[in-house]
């Protein structure tokens, strides 16, 4: 007996109904993207693995999906590498290509290369898949999609403002209430770091620090020792642990904190910039909060920094996330073009929508009409009715076999079509329709237009 197929850990399938909430919450944040001005690009599912490695730190690449070479790649392997079993070096001559991890580096590539063709600064959403290599667990996948809105060629701090502000209309939107927008500055780190006198150990720091909500405090000061990191400027570090407080309490205890780091007053000026704005323009449902503990791993980020909390009612990790990028595109030999951008997590949402039955009942947009098939004069018959229903917007459908009635009205019933429609030889010469109602089981004999009007 044949296997079972399957598929790979870390990859769905969906049924209709499922793919039809995703394009409900696709479609409202594409709506939100192009209210806000951002235009929409594509690019390739795989890049070259030198445009990917090294961009997302030690971590990040080892969740890099690479693809082997065409044909027979181990022809071309490095000997030595193959040998001592050196996966770093045979990974490198057996494969040119990788799946992308995101699609913030992949667009700073594209902006190098069409840097000709574009308008700066440029405003930019993308809705694709990517693919990490990671463990999989609840709303972490190995397949999923990012939706994405970027910035590029400005350094205005309005950008960040108006990146909230774009968070909470989509949030508004989707009718989640309790989101919580968390901010902090990747220059404020540093500063930290240079307090502490870690500022060579600043990509350790910031990624030991970036899991103190997932391994907690004291393993997080484990990893910060093991990386090198002096006990004296970890014990340094403790206030930030404990801050709490508005966000203006916070800036001020920052204030004293950072007093001699000229890079952390830098970040404390620029977060001061977006609260005052965001406290005179408004959210609807989000709430925005100071994280000072909020390090986001990704090394390009240089500045203001977010991530999205679902509501605490939802058991959930984070639901979006981005920040300031100074010198993306100089990783491309592009200098000096700065970029904001945020990503939605649509599993995530979806997940978090499901769990607190925020999806609309008309999210799924059902067949409305069945026509039962008695035979193909009555399915020609049918036919021309359904074409003039579809023009009308009305969702339409023609059993394809002449089966037994029981089946056809079973194959209705199953799918939830609300209305069937009866065609026989009485229907055709008076040019009429039996319609029925599935819940109810009423029957009425009517016109086509009366037919169209029933069913709208």
């Amino acid at each position: 007996m044949a296997q079972k197929p399957s598929i790979p850990k870390g990859t769905r399938d969906f049924n209709p109904e499922q793919v039809a909430k995703r394009n409900y919450i696709f479609n409202t944040i594409r709506g939100a993207f192009e209210t806000f001005g951002f235009q929409p690009i594509e690019t390739p599912s795989f890049e070259n693995s030198d445009t990917l490695m090294g961009k997302y730190g030690e971590e990040g690449d080892r969740l890099i999906f690479k693809i082997l070479n065409s044909g027979d790649y181990l022809s071309k392997a490095n000997g030595e590498a193959y040998d001592t079993k050196n996966s770093n070096k045979l990974t490198s001559s057996i494969s040119e290509k990788a799946l992308r991890y995101d699609l913030t580096v992949p667009f700073a590539r594209y902006v190098v290369q069409h840097q000709n063709e574009i308008e700066f600064p440029f405003k930019r959403y993308q809705i694709q898949p990517v693919w990490r290599a990671d463990r999989p667990q609840k709303g972490r996948f190995r397949e999923f999609y990012q939706c994405d809105a970027d910035v590029v060629g400005s350094k205005s701090l309005w950008q960040e403002v108006e990146f909230i502000q774009l968070y909470d209309r989509v949030f508004s939107a989707l009718k989640l209430e309790g989101v919580t927008i968390k901010v902090n500055n990747r220059k404020i780190l540093s500063g930290i770091a240079e307090v502490i006198g870690a500022s060579d150990k600043l990509i350790d720091f910031t990624v030991a620090l970036d899991k103190l909500d997932k391994i907690g405090e004291e393993k997080v000061k484990e990893e910060m020792l093991g990386k090198g990191i002096s006990e004296d400027g970890i014990s340094k570090l403790q206030p930030l642990f404990t801050l709490s407080g508005s966000f203006e309490s916070q800036i001020e205890s920052l204030k004293t904190i950072l007093s001699a780091s000229e890079e952390g007053k830098k970040g404390i000026e620029e977060l001061s910039f977006i609260n005052t704005a965001i406290s005179e323009l408004g959210l609807s449902t989000a709430r925005l909060q100071l994280d000072v503990t909020l390090a986001r791993g990704l090394n390009y980020y240089t500045g203001a920094i977010f991530e999205v909390s679902a509501p605490k009612t939802v058991k959930m990790g984070s639901i979006g996330g981005g920040g300031r990028y100074d010198d993306l595109t100089g990783i491309f030999g592009m200098k000096n073009v700065s970029g904001v951008g945020i990503s939605f997590g649509l599993d995530r949402i979806y997940l978090v929508l499901e769990e607190l039955g925020l999806f609309p009942e008309t999210v799924n947009k059902n067949v409305a009409v069945l026509f039962i098939n008695f035979g193909d004069k009555e399915a020609l018959f049918s036919l021309k009715a359904i074409n003039k229903l579809r023009l009308q917007g009305i969702n339409s459908e023609l059993y394809p076999d002449a089966a037994k009635m029981k089946k056809q009205m079973n194959h209705a019933n199953k799918r939830a079509i609300p209305f069937v429609v009866l065609v026989g030889d009485e229907e055709i010469n008076s040019n009429t329709y039996t319609l029925k109602h599935m819940i109810s089981g009423e029957q009425h004999k009517v016109s086509l237009e009366a037919l169209i009007t029933l069913i709208k």
